[in-house]
């Protein structure tokens, strides 16, 4: 069992920037391939960027390609995910997930354990 608790939401103005951190419990964090995804009101689940166990291989959205950064911490049992040049459609619910075993980690169903989400809200 893992326990994941997402921080480091908030309000930002476009062009800004903000860390979000998730913590996991257990001492098996390393074990796991982590992944950031985000969902509207009204919208689906939608991929952002994953990291694999080591953190030797990340994987992006091509909408947060270029800006967007996924980063692990095994000592720590934490995964970041530092987003800048923030936009409007940026504005989600941002969770982050952790998956035993699979090969498709861009789907949301391939997912074992969830966090709670924390809100990013861009303003103009």
């Amino acid at each position: 069992q893992v326990q994941l608790v997402e921080s480091g939401g908030g309000l930002v103005q476009a062009g800004g920037s903000l860390r979000l951190s998730c913590a996991a419990s257990g001492r098996t964090f390393s074990s796991y391939t982590m992944g950031w995804f985000r969902q509207a009101p009204g919208k689906e689940r939608e991929f952002v960027a994953y990291i694999t166990r080591s953190g030797g291989s990340t994987y992006y959205a091509h909408s947060v390609k270029g800006r967007f950064t996924i980063s692990r911490d095994n000592a720590k049992n934490t995964v970041y995910l530092q987003m800048n040049s923030l936009n409007l459609e940026d504005t989600c619910v941002y969770y982050c997930a952790a998956a035993r075993a699979s090969i498709n980690w861009v789907n949301p169903a391939s997912y074992d354990y969830w966090g709670q989400g924390t809100q990013v809200t861009v303003s103009s």
